[in-house]
């Protein structure tokens, strides 16, 4: 369990943040910036939360719960008390297939009802699927800064899976909430 008494630690006024595994990396660290952007769409979903129906709710509170797995995870570089292929244990918390297709049954679920794409879609449509949206372009940039850092380092496949599905599920999650209807990109529509 976590216990915050203190907010301020001052560890952090020399431009370094500390990881799970005692660790410290600048603050601008690529490992940093997945974490940052990933609580960025963790806000953002949150945001969404407030105005869409309660199953849905439930189900972007789910995701953020997720999410905050994933940067417990992004926290926790590959070392010596971790399994080399990224396997949870109970010292360590890392995102799992089983996340990943949950998710893949939701979106299946929600695209079931929607009639098939004919243009790029415009994000928008109602003020629930614009923030949806909102969370899916800001899922796009974690995943770019999670990809950055499996270049530079080990990071769990399973991690980068999922935000890549959630970008999809955010995706067909606008989609439904604008029952389908949604304002459809026309190409070269405002030239003169």
């Amino acid at each position: 369990m976590v216990k915050l008494n203190k907010i301020y630690t001052r560890t952090g006024d020399d431009g370094t943040t500390g990881l799970v595994d005692g660790s410290r990396r600048a603050k601008y660290d690529e490992r940093m910036v997945a974490i940052g952007e990933v609580d960025e769409l963790n806000s953002a979903v949150g945001l969404a939360t407030l105005v869409v129906a309660a199953d849905v709710a439930a189900e972007l509170g789910r995701i953020q719960n997720d999410l905050f797995d994933l940067g417990a995870d992004l926290a926790t570089p590959l070392g010596a008390f971790d399994t080399p292929d990224f396997a949870p244990t109970d010292m360590v918390l890392r995102i799992v297939p089983g996340q990943v297709e949950w998710l893949e049954t939701v979106i299946d679920r929600h695209n079931d009802t929607l009639p098939p794409l004919t243009s790029f879609i415009l994000p928008g449509g109602s003020e629930a699927a614009a923030r949806v949206h909102l969370a899916r372009a800001i899922a796009r940039r974690a995943e770019r800064a999670i990809a950055a850092l499996a270049a530079a380092e080990p990071v769990n496949p399973a991690a980068l899976t999922y935000v890549n599905r959630l970008s999809d599920y955010l995706f067909v999650l606008a989609r439904a909430i604008n029952a389908g209807a949604d304002p459809l990109w026309v190409p070269g529509a405002s030239r003169a």
